[in-house]
């Protein structure tokens, strides 16, 4: 009897503690307990999954770029497949511990096509012809959605109405997956903590929260739920100066104890010279979200992004940049990122696929501590600590190639 309990004892005990990753292994199972934030390299737009501690699942866009020229890196794994299928399978695999793998909400940050997927005359129709599969469609295809997200539900014009064809694209696949499958959608709300929530065991892990911070030029205060508008009125505005796509993306900032990170996926900060300095939307946005330990760059690490506030006021100890544009990041961005005036202390920064000629032009951008592979970010149990985990994006092998970390909340 004693040798049983030992021996269930171990097993408890394996089973509570935190997966271990090597490089030249595979990457470990996700365990109850644990975050996980997949950015997934596929060389076609932004992809990302996220495992919250109880199981609960979401993906954050899935872009899918129609053509690839030569500021691109290369499709990855390879170009046999198209970026919606590289994607389904990759969460299949993230998911293999859920016997009936699907996605409880899907997030999509704004109307871009290397967000949500382009259209082309060579995009294959879904089985239904409702819609084509592209991108997020193709995933949403063949992986459930409980909740879909998006800026402009139900009506989709603002600030005007949006009417491109990966648009159109994208409404017919939620019209009929909503009408067809029970998918719920919804208007993403700036302010809510409770649009994306733990839904299989929330009082286990009260110290979690998904905090939507930005939308639309609306931004959370920091305060409560409360949130005070970005824009002006538009109709004081001159047309050219009206908010672009970019402008009125979604952003978030994701708790769990300890640890926070941000995702403001493609809002600028610089406004272009001889615009209306309200065209930087990351100052105020920074300051309702405040220190992270993690935040993924906002627009790839474009021109127009990653201030100086932004930076001074994230200053997290880990920066994500999902990439696969020769412009990406930019010199002055980058300089930003190493700079210690700005903030102090160690800081890393990993990339999901550097293109050859940013190593040209770019001085020290070296000192990457990762420039190529999918960007696992694991939180454990708890969110005292974190780690970075890399794994290889050149096939389906999802073999470990680098591990950074631990690193400690503050």
């Amino acid at each position: 009897m004693k040798r049983l309990a030992l021996l269930v004892l171990v097993a408890a005990a394996a089973l509570a503690a935190p997966a271990q990753d090597v490089a030249g292994q595979q990457i470990a199972p996700w365990q109850p307990g644990m975050l996980d934030i997949h950015q997934i390299s596929s060389g076609r737009g932004n992809a990302a999954l996220y495992i919250f501690p109880d199981g609960t699942t979401m993906l954050v866009d899935a872009g899918e770029q129609a053509q690839k020229t030569p500021r691109h890196t290369p499709d990855r794994p390879d170009g046999t497949r198209p970026a919606g299928d590289w994607i389904t399978r990759y969460i299949r695999h993230a998911l293999g511990h859920d016997p009936r793998p699907a996605l409880d909400y899907a997030l999509l940050t704004h109307f871009h096509g290397d967000h949500m997927g382009v259209v082309s005359d060579k995009t294959p129709a879904a089985p239904s012809g409702a819609y084509k599969l592209t991108g997020l469609a193709w995933v949403g295809e063949y992986l459930r959605i409980g909740k879909m997200l998006d800026r402009g539900w139900p009506d989709y014009n603002f600030p005007t109405p949006i009417e491109d064809a990966a648009t159109k694209n994208y409404r017919a696949f939620v019209k009929w997956q909503t009408e067809n499958r029970g998918m719920k959608v919804e208007r993403f709300t700036p302010g809510r903590n409770d649009q994306v929530v733990l839904l299989r065991d929330p009082k286990k892990h009260a110290d979690f929260e998904f905090r939507n911070v930005g939308a639309n030029g609306e931004i959370w205060t920091g305060v409560g739920a409360t949130t005070r508008r970005h824009f002006p009125p538009l109709d004081t505005v001159p047309r050219p100066d009206w908010p672009t796509e970019n402008h009125c993306s979604t952003s978030f900032r994701l708790s769990y104890g300890k640890f926070d990170y941000f995702n403001g996926a493609d809002i600028p900060g610089i406004p272009s010279e001889g615009f209306p300095q309200w065209h930087d939307v990351e100052t105020p946005v920074a300051k309702a979200v405040g220190p992270v330990e993690a935040a993924i760059l906002d627009h790839h690490g474009y021109i127009d992004s990653q201030n100086e506030f932004l930076v001074a006021t994230l200053r997290p100890r880990v920066w994500m940049l999902s990439v696969w544009d020769s412009g990406h990041p930019t010199a002055r961005v980058w300089s930003r990122l190493q700079s210690q005036r700005i903030y102090p202390g160690p800081r890393e920064v990993f990339a999901t696929d550097l293109h050859p000629g940013t190593r040209v032009v770019i001085s020290g951008i070296e000192k990457l501590a990762s420039d190529r592979g999918h960007i696992v970010l694991r939180v454990s149990p708890g969110g005292g600590e974190y780690r970075v985990v890399i794994v290889d994006d050149s096939s389906e092998s999802h073999r470990v190639t680098k591990v950074f970390g631990p690193y400690q909340s503050r």
